[in-house]
């Protein structure tokens, strides 16, 4: 990537060690120029106006403004890609809702790090490739390019259901797509998320939850589970009644003949 393309970059953090520490491991990354750092919010607010940055690493308890009020204070067109950077898991959620690309938790491992940086980096390039063809459309319609008629995928509605969950672990956030869960188990106020052979334990009841999931893609199909339709791999009849949902993981899930209708149309 060359210079005019580099991920401009601005380093906040109110502890002058913790700022070294990001400007050392960005130093490493050719792609990433940082642009300048800031100890408190206003001076964040200030230096996102001016040097008009890309990216973003932002801690969030910092004097006078927190990172959330620095954000608030910017019009949507001044707000950068961000990556929280913080000791505070309890702000994960919030910063989720916010868009917020990652959220580190000091300490972190270089690997996460690097890894946090590096889908940065890949929204930031499908970003700039986005506008520059949104500009190169604008610019034909302005010339009256009648021989060249540019097929324009239809503008998509944003989507209401959430894409990716936030799941506190121990000394830790987990960023779950959901496209990955297989299936979602009521767990009296908590729900046990299962995808990708692996487990997570989620604060939050399993009807809250379905509330914010894609209808079309997730069902019930037992008071206490939810699968997700798009990892079903087989349904197996078992005696003249009963039903059974495979997943992709191998999992096996009986289901309850109240919600049996719901899978006819995958038969």
């Amino acid at each position: 990537m060359n210079a005019a393309a580099a991920i401009r970059t601005l380093v906040v953090d109110d502890e002058p060690l913790a700022r070294e520490g990001l400007r050392l491991l960005l130093a490493s990354d050719p792609e990433v120029t940082v642009v300048g750092e800031a100890g408190n919010g206003p001076d964040a607010v200030r230096l996102i106006r001016e040097q008009r940055p890309d990216l973003v690493l932002l801690d969030v308890q910092m004097p006078e403004l927190n990172g959330f009020e620095v954000l608030a204070r910017l019009a949507p067109g001044e707000v950068p890609a961000v990556i929280f950077v913080t000791a505070y898991d309890r702000y994960a959620l919030r910063a989720f809702d916010i868009h917020a690309l990652d959220y580190l938790l000091k300490p972190f491992r270089d690997e996460r790090f690097h890894d946090a940086v590096g889908r940065a980096k890949a929204h930031l390039r499908m970003a700039r490739m986005s506008d520059l063809s949104h500009r190169l459309l604008s610019v034909l319609s302005t010339y009256g390019e009648r021989d060249v008629a540019p097929q324009v995928a239809p503008s998509v509605p944003s989507e209401p259901w959430v894409r990716r969950l936030a799941i506190r672990d121990t000394g830790r956030v987990v960023f779950l797509d959901v496209d990955e869960i297989e299936y979602l188990e009521a767990a009296d106020y908590y729900v046990q998320i299962h995808a990708g052979g692996k487990s997570h334990l989620h604060r939050e009841t399993l009807q809250s939850l379905e509330a914010r999931l894609d209808p079309e893609r997730f069902m019930r199909i037992h008071r206490s589970i939810i699968v997700n339709s798009r990892r079903i791999r087989e349904l197996r009849s078992e005696g003249r009644r009963d039903l059974v949902v495979v997943l992709a993981g191998g999992a096996e899930l009986r289901v309850a003949r109240s919600h049996r209708e719901k899978l006819q149309h995958l038969r």
